[in-house]
């Protein structure tokens, strides 16, 4: 069993690293070679551009760090998290759970790595109907974040863990009569 959990949690910091490095290499490719913060927009397709904007807040842009104080809380504030993710993630038994979490650690890796360095995360991603868009510009970590609270709410409200007896014990509610 020991061997499992070790294994599982050796499987989930490798994908967070994996999740922290492309990001990384996707935000160096898009702000370097292709130089889009230069050219603000390019066109890839119909309902998805490569657009640069530079987001000073954190999840759907709130909390602006107008300040370079506010800038440093949030990157304080955003690595707790992080070192509490990782935790989580340290004493969960369930691949589920870990994969949810190291998820949601590598993208906040990701983005922090950005506050700290330049005092905003890049944004490229940018989806779109026409002009409607149904999410604010992102990037590969704030995917990455995304997919993982939506794996920890799924599993959360649908998925029952084995080892947890129900009310009424392990066999289930009795049904004998008397």
């Amino acid at each position: 069993m020991r061997t499992v959990l070790t294994r599982n949690r050796i499987i989930g910091l490798s994908i967070a690293l994996g999740i922290f490095v492309v990001d990384q290499l996707v935000k160096w490719y898009v702000s370097g070679p292709l130089a889009l913060q230069e050219r603000g927009v390019i066109d890839v397709l119909p309902f998805f551009d490569l657009r640069w904007v530079e987001n000073h807040g954190v999840s759907l842009g709130m909390l602006q760090a107008t300040s370079d104080t506010m800038r440093w809380v949030l990157v304080v504030v955003t690595f707790l998290i992080a070192v509490g993710v990782t935790i989580w993630m340290m004493r969960e038994h369930v691949m589920g759970e870990i994969l949810g979490l190291a998820l949601i650690l590598g993208g906040a890796l990701g983005n922090i790595r950005d506050r700290f360095l330049f005092g905003y995360v890049i944004d490229y991603a940018d989806f779109h109907i026409g002009e409607w868009r149904p999410f604010l510009v992102f990037n590969i970590a704030d995917a990455a974040i995304s997919v993982g609270v939506v794996i920890i709410l799924l599993r959360a409200f649908f998925v029952r863990d084995a080892r947890t007896p129900s009310p009424a014990g392990p066999a289930g509610p009795d049904r004998t009569t008397t």
